[in-house]
């Protein structure tokens, strides 16, 4: 047993050895330190100090600055109609016209009358000259001077009144041509050529519309009034008319003034700003965005709005220094949906996270993400 024993101890340990080495080939050593997690992925940007302009925003709606709607001023046969559905017209322009022969020939009687007053006139104050002189020879009565005065008065009177009349009746004339009061473009037609008009039609004959310049009617919340009266004082401050939909600049104005009054119901003032036109790329009735500039910041830390996160303690940032990312509290001081300005916690210059922000926490080392919108706010 001994010499049997003796000659399988090599083979004892050599099974003992290869045990050993697979053992510690599979089971990785209790001592060796977990490795560290790779860098996160994030978007970087760059604070930025810069003059910034400040906006106001709003909803508002295109408005004419004249609309007129034409109505006949006197009665008659609508006889022509000098103007297309849309055209564009200048003020003056003839648009239609009301049969005048009867207002034609009244102005012809008028003018007759008055003719007839004159000559009755002139003879009266001969015949007044004619009896004062006999007067003065005492060769006729002064009660037939003073009745001969009374009748040259009253006939002045009556060329007076005949004069009104054919004032009266050239104006009665000149309503039968219907004419543009204002440059704009004309609508839809409501009444067609050979239709009885009158004074007391609703509708009217046509509706024509400045385009040029043209206004938008927008209102903005109460609070905002402390930062609307110095935009009266001094130059108009610039407006910016945006499509609804896609928030493509419309037109570029001024504004014209605020409403001396705010809304009781909705604490809301209203505003108009005015803009030149000249492509109609506002049309009245049209609803609009509105951007209102209402001053200017100089010299302001800028950083993307999507930078700024919201805490428990307030607003703040991850800031990266050394490739590691640092939480950096925030006091802004203003802030829309593109920018923010930050009045304590940043520096010109420091790079901060703009997108990743799910799996930062203080201290995480980052990395710049590929294809990432890198640069400045």
């Amino acid at each position: 047993m001994p010499g049997a024993l003796r000659s399988r101890l090599p083979l004892l340990a050599a099974a003992l050895a290869v045990i050993v080495l697979l053992a510690w080939w599979l089971w990785p050593s209790a001592a060796a330190a977990p490795p560290a997690p790779p860098p996160v992925p994030v978007g970087l940007a760059t604070v930025e100090q810069r003059d910034v302009p400040q906006w106001t925003k709003g909803i508002g709606s295109v408005e004419s600055l004249h609309a007129v709607t034409l109505r006949p001023q006197v009665e008659g046969v609508l006889a022509e109609v000098r103007f297309r559905e849309g055209q564009d017209v200048r003020r003056g322009d003839l648009l239609a016209r009301i049969d005048d022969r009867e207002y034609a020939a009244a102005l012809l009687r008028a003018e007759a009358d008055l003719a007839s007053n004159r000559a009755q006139l002139v003879a009266a104050e001969q015949d007044l000259e004619r009896y004062r002189k006999l007067l003065e020879e005492e060769a006729i009565s002064l009660q037939t001077v003073e009745q001969q005065t009374a009748t040259t008065a009253r006939l002045r009177a009556a060329v007076k009144s005949s004069e009104a009349a054919v004032a009266t009746a050239q104006v009665q004339l000149s309503y039968t041509r219907i004419t543009a009061p204002v440059s704009g473009r004309v609508g839809l037609r409501r009444v067609d050529p050979g239709n009885l008009v009158r004074t007391s039609d609703a509708e009217g004959l046509v509706t024509v519309t400045q385009l040029d310049p043209i206004s938008v009617i927008f209102s903005l919340p109460q609070e905002q009034l402390s930062r609307l009266h110095p935009l009266l004082q001094g130059e108009a401050a610039q407006v910016t008319a945006l499509d609804r939909d896609n928030g493509t600049a419309l037109a570029q104005g001024r504004l014209a003034t605020v409403d001396n009054q705010v809304d009781p119901a909705t604490g809301m003032v209203r505003l108009r700003a005015e803009f030149a036109n000249k492509d109609g790329r506002l049309w009245p009735g049209q609803f609009v965005a509105i951007s209102l500039r209402t001053g200017a910041q100089p010299a302001a830390l800028v950083v993307p709005t999507q930078a700024v996160r919201q805490g428990l303690k307030g607003p703040f940032a991850f800031r990266v220094r050394d490739d590691k990312a640092e939480l950096v509290p925030l006091e802004v001081a203003y802030q829309d949906d593109e920018i923010a300005i930050i009045a304590k916690g940043l520096a010109a210059g420091d790079r901060i996270v703009i997108d990743g922000h799910s799996r930062l926490k203080p201290g995480t080392a980052v990395k710049a993400a590929e294809n990432k919108a890198g640069g400045g706010a």
